[in-house]
């Protein structure tokens, strides 16, 4: 897909990608390499900030695919910054890995990270059809609900 039907899809589907943020830490958001683009993880924000909580305790499975899609919605973000604001050279979403802050007793880790998965494929259609991780975490950076990280193949 070249970058204007990526554009149009993202605005047929009502969405706005937010601001690409700031690391937390000492890394860079995004690394890319010989025609690959690693993401690292985001954690899960809306309009009132950080999405914090414990799925299975103070979150529930559907507020936990909502923070899902926003993590995923903020890997866009930084995927399109890292490819100078064209995400028409995503050829592929290679591999999603979502960590999902949990009570020891929830098991159903992988419905939430659909929330991110459901996402790039609404996106990069068959392209944004990927290999995936979805595991449980006692604890996530800031008490973020959950973590997205991704590699994409783009064109160099």
């Amino acid at each position: 897909m070249d970058s204007a039907s990526i554009d149009a899809r993202l605005a047929a589907l009502g969405i706005a990608l937010p601001a690409a943020s700031a690391p937390v830490a000492n890394y860079v958001p995004v690394v890319l390499h010989h025609g690959v683009a690693t993401v690292s993880g985001q954690l899960p924000r809306n309009e009132h900030g950080l999405i914090t909580g414990k799925v299975g305790q103070d979150v529930g499975l559907e507020a936990g695919r909502h923070a899902a899609r926003q993590c995923g919605l903020a890997v866009l973000a930084q995927l399109r910054e890292a490819l100078g604001g064209d995400l028409g050279r995503v050829r592929r979403c290679v591999q999603l890995t979502g960590f999902v802050n949990a009570t020891p007793e929830f098991t159903d880790h992988p419905t939430v990270v659909n929330g991110a998965s459901d996402l790039m494929v609404e996106v990069f259609g068959e392209a944004g059809r990927h290999a995936r991780a979805a595991v449980g975490a006692g604890s996530l950076p800031l008490g973020a609900a959950v973590e997205v990280a991704a590699t994409f193949a783009v064109d160099e």
